[in-house]
């Protein structure tokens, strides 16, 4: 071992670096999949990294003095509203819902695929919640039926537990396309299956674009596989090796490539051979987010999905999770006031992150690793309580505001402690004499 040090300066890094190449680029591949691990940004120091709360947990939420909704909601109950009469419904990217919240993507990983996910699958369809499959199911697990077929293909068998849980009316099912999944046409054999007739034909099923992820800006899907599996896949994907392991490979995706007019291209196409299909939109948190968004909402999407840079992922560099892409707060910010539904993802587990992700134009948000590691701690009910607790800040939060729909919050409803102070406004009533105060 050197005697060489190198204080204030990334010696351990390096030196990590020095012995194993390449492999540092990306977490211990040890903790992939089985291995329990789920990655996104973290509160870890790191070069470029953005350092403490993001702009969105720095707002704080300020309810005001005088109420006048929640005078409209008492005269309309004819009696003092509470926080349980908060509304929570609505409608999210076309699909009814009984709350403002979403089950995320979770892709193609070993965490999104197995048991997992079946069972936040089936909790979500319980809660009646709208829930996005992820990109490359088909390409890296098939498309089997199971009937006479043997076992189920995980796309299928994630949508056949939804559907023979979910209640009449409420949710839907979103698949994610991108680049090879076009290649297997996942929409087209998804639209005609017989498996999912009942969802399309009730206007429950809907197919989100995927321009891009929050955890991995302009990079397409990444996983760690097998030898044996990186041999099968090899035709599909790109696969690497940068673990120096002989049985670990890097699975590749590509990212596509998007232009407005491809945007606006790709959901006209979306509608026209899909009419009886909800049209999402995915966008990673790129610094033309609003343009972006705008674009979508005009060419016909029912819902625009921002992952922010908090976004979680199965698998991402190092570099990307902590130094590439907007936060959601920023995100949310540079759409302004939104041109149709608009959804959230990024580190959201909580009320009052929600709250300020809605108050700033956001429709509903969604859970993803909080939903992996909810069921993970739980498989028959983790969900159903993150969501129990969830929902009732929302209503505590929302009605301490003195509104009591998520629809009626807005940027006025939060404060940020790094903006320049507002001018205290002037009086607008007679201040009672010295003597008459008590």
């Amino acid at each position: 071992m050197s005697s060489l040090h190198a204080n204030g300066f990334p010696e351990r890094e390096v030196r990590a670096r020095a012995r194993t190449g390449t492999a540092e680029v990306f977490p211990a591949p040890e903790g992939y999949g089985d291995g329990g691990g789920l990655y996104g940004q973290d509160g870890s120091p790191a070069p470029g990294a953005h350092h403490g709360p993001d702009a969105l947990d720095r707002l704080r939420i300020v309810p005001p003095v005088f109420m006048p909704r929640r005078l409209e909601k008492l005269i309309d109950l004819g009696r003092e509203p509470s926080y349980e009469d908060v509304e929570l419904g609505g409608t999210v990217g076309g699909f009814t819902t009984a709350l403002p919240l979403y089950l995320s993507a979770f892709g193609s990983t070993r965490a999104g695929s197995g048991d997992l996910a079946l069972a936040a699958t089936r909790q979500a369809a319980r809660l009646g919640l709208p829930m996005v499959i992820g990109e490359n199911m088909v390409p890296v697990h098939g498309y089997r039926r199971g009937e006479g077929e043997g076992v189920r293909s995980a796309l299928l068998e994630r949508i056949a537990v939804y559907a023979e849980t979910v209640p009449d009316g409420l949710g839907g099912v979103v698949v994610q396309q991108s680049t090879e999944d076009a290649d297997s046409e996942v929409w087209n054999l998804l639209y005609s299956d017989p498996g999912t007739r009942a969802l399309r034909d009730s206007g429950r099923i809907g197919f989100e674009l995927k321009v891009g992820q929050g955890a991995k800006p302009g990079l397409g899907g990444m996983t760690v596989v097998g030898a044996e599996e990186a041999e099968r896949l090899a035709g599909q994907f790109a696969v690497r090796d940068v673990f120096g392991d002989p049985d670990r490979r890097l699975r590749c995706a590509t990212p596509g490539t998007f232009t407005e007019e491809i945007v606006r291209q790709q959901l006209r196409f979306m509608r026209n051979n899909f009419p009886l299909a909800r049209t999402w939109v995915k966008f990673h948190p790129g610094r033309d987010i609003g343009t972006a968004a705008a674009t979508a909402w005009a060419a016909g999407a029912d819902a625009v999905t921002v992952d922010g840079a908090e976004g979680g992922t199965g698998w991402a560099p190092r570099v990307f999770l902590d130094q590439v892409g907007l936060p959601l707060g920023e995100c949310l910010r540079r759409i302004g006031t939104p041109g149709g539904d608009l959804l959230a993802t990024g580190r959201i587990w909580e009320g009052g992150r929600a709250v300020r992700a809605l108050a700033l134009g956001a429709r509903a948000v969604g859970l993803g690793r909080a939903a992996l590691v909810a069921v993970d701690e739980d498989p028959a009910h983790g969900l159903d309580r993150l969501v129990d607790a969830l929902t009732l800040e929302l209503r505590l939060l929302v009605s301490a505001l003195g509104k009591y729909r998520t629809t009626d919050l807005d940027p006025a409803d939060l404060w940020d402690p790094t903006a320049a102070p507002e001018p205290s406004p002037a009086p607008t009533g007679t201040a009672l004499p010295a003597a008459e105060r008590s």
